[in-house]
């Protein structure tokens, strides 16, 4: 497959966040190798991802743009949208409880006047995999609150 590839790809070991839905959905992946162009990630749980979102590696403080590539059983491959990355601040863990209501969702946009079916069409879909995306990670988030709280009982 690197006969693909414009650059060789450095081996790594790194944790990262995938980062999407406008901020509000996050998981946790591991860069398992990186070149200046794009990566492969190694994600703990299977879930529908976006075609863009953010990755941040805060072993290097940075946040790339990136973009959905491949995908297999093992991981996915990604490439960034820029090769400059964005320095940003660490993005906010996960509560380990859940201390808030549950927010409404945003309500859909409308769909604008004349707008071409399939492009609405193309765009719901987006979303739709946005919101099975978010899903997945809440889903692991309780599942990790459960087991820790079963695991404080039993001991």
């Amino acid at each position: 497959m690197s006969e693909h590839r414009r650059e060789t790809r450095q081996r790594t070991f790194l944790k990262g966040r995938i980062i999407f839905n406008n901020g509000s959905s996050s998981m946790d992946c591991l860069v398992r190798d990186m070149s200046m162009s794009g990566a492969r990630l190694a994600l703990s749980q299977s879930a529908v991802l976006p075609e863009a979102f953010d990755l941040y590696i805060p072993q290097k403080e940075k946040t790339y743009r990136s973009s959905l590539r491949w995908r297999r059983s093992d991981g996915i491959g990604i490439t960034f949208a820029d090769t400059t990355a964005v320095r940003a601040p660490a993005p906010s863990p996960p509560p380990a409880t859940i201390a808030s209501p549950v927010e409404e969702p945003a309500a859909p946009p409308e769909p604008a006047t004349g707008a071409d079916p399939a492009e609405a069409m193309l765009r719901l879909i987006r979303r739709v995999s946005e919101l099975e995306a978010e899903n997945a990670a809440l889903r692991q988030t309780v599942s990790s609150i459960l087991t820790s709280h079963t695991a404080g009982v039993a001991g």
